[in-house]
């Protein structure tokens, strides 16, 4: 009787443990992309529509973190119907290569573990940060490429493949056209893509056992030649996560890769012990457009801080705070 009573009383004193442990604040921020955002070329109805579409990528987000979930789970969700979304630049919306026809990247990564995975210049797989996750998971590689990559992709549960004309919308097909004949009219078009880009997606997680994770998902940059690949699917440059901070890039991608901007932030964070807004405003405001780059982040710390740095005249976004406040934006001044 004596080991039931001392089994008895181990397994309440571990109960009052689990109750007693302290739950830290989860928080969320996501966006769909910097760019060329003029309030007087966005109608009324497209601006509701790119509202919901941030507000539902929210709320399955959010979902996940309200049942416990991980962050890792949580930015997965978010992305994916940011992806699912021909309102953005990723998945569905993805834009159109030279070829007229779509290659997409995306990744993902884990703060606590440094896990991380990443596919670049996918066609057929319809959801790329998926993908991103299971070559984190399921492989011994952080990136995978091309036809190795969907090759990878067939022997992966749950990863859905479609045609690459499923990726197709008007919107996209016009701004190609317009890119091709701007390209055809000024011979420095190749070489001056300041504000010509438009997207990208992303989000960065806390959960409440305090851990943080980041995805990025994008279609690339319009007219993109050569298999041109961005900063998205680069640990470092569009995407990052340790255990003190997380960051998701959208922007000019050359100039993102140059600076590790992703890394960067967290690194400033880290090393130097600044606030992460002082961080993420120093990288995007300063250090990029002053290589001759554009473009915008958002990053998530510990304590549950957000930043959403951008220095265009726009950037799609939303966040859910740790006091359960919420909202989206597009503007500057929004």
């Amino acid at each position: 009787m004596r080991w039931l009573l001392l089994l008895l009383m181990a397994m309440l004193s571990m109960t009052a443990t689990a109750q007693d442990r302290p739950v830290s604040p989860t928080a969320l921020v996501i966006h769909g992309g910097a760019g060329v955002i003029e309030r007087a070329d966005l109608g009324a109805d497209d601006e509701r529509a790119i509202r919901a579409a941030l507000d539902a990528a929210l709320d399955a987000g959010q979902a996940v973190l309200a049942r416990g979930g991980s962050a890792l789970d949580a930015v997965e969700a978010a992305v994916v119907a940011l992806e699912e979304s021909p309102r953005f630049n990723a998945g569905k919306g993805a834009v159109y290569n030279a070829e007229g026809g779509h290659e997409l990247d995306a990744s993902v990564m884990e703060g606590h573990t440094r896990r991380a995975g990443a596919v670049a210049g996918v066609t057929t797989v319809r959801n790329p940060i998926r993908l991103a996750r299971a070559v984190m998971e399921h492989s011994p590689h952080v990136m995978l490429i091309g036809e190795g990559a969907e090759a990878f992709a067939d022997a992966q549960p749950g990863i859905e493949r479609v045609p690459n004309d499923w990726f197709d919308t008007e919107t996209r097909h016009e701004q190609l056209k317009k890119a091709q004949q701007r390209e055809r009219d000024q011979a420095q078009a190749a070489t001056d893509l300041k504000g010509k880009y438009f997207g990208t997606v992303g989000a960065v997680a806390l959960d409440a056992q305090g851990h943080i994770a980041t995805a990025t998902s994008t279609g690339g940059m319009t007219n993109k030649k050569w298999g041109r690949v961005g900063d998205s699917p680069i640990v470092g440059a569009g995407t990052w996560a340790d255990d003190r901070c997380g960051v998701s890039g959208t922007g000019w991608g050359e100039f993102f890769i140059r600076n590790a901007v992703a890394h960067d932030i967290c690194a400033r964070v880290a090393y130097r012990g600044d606030t992460l807004q002082a961080a993420a405003d120093e990288v995007i405001m300063k250090v990029v457009p002053e290589l001759g780059g554009d473009g915008g982040a958002i990053a998530l710390d510990r304590d549950g801080n957000i930043a959403m740095p951008f220095n265009t005249s726009g950037m799609y976004r939303g966040w859910v705070k740790p006091d359960g406040s919420r909202g989206t934006a597009i503007f500057r001044e929004d």
